[in-house]
């Protein structure tokens, strides 16, 4: 079973971009693209970011 988690290894400040990327199968830089246009665009970005970092769990090394 697939479990959404944030990767702290390869990611770059929460992992949480990474994490989501990892989830879907798709590559982190459309993901961390995604969250800039829904920061400078509907200004909701950094806030989501925030709550998806506080909610979504660390990998388990």
């Amino acid at each position: 079973m697939k479990r959404l988690y944030r990767n702290k290894r390869q990611g770059s400040i929460g992992g949480v971009c990474h994490g989501i990327a990892d989830y879907f199968g798709i590559d982190p830089t459309l993901v961390r693209l995604l969250w800039a246009v829904a920061f400078f665009v509907f200004g909701s970005g950094f806030l989501a970011y925030i709550i998806a970092w506080i909610v979504i769990p660390e990998e388990p090394f």
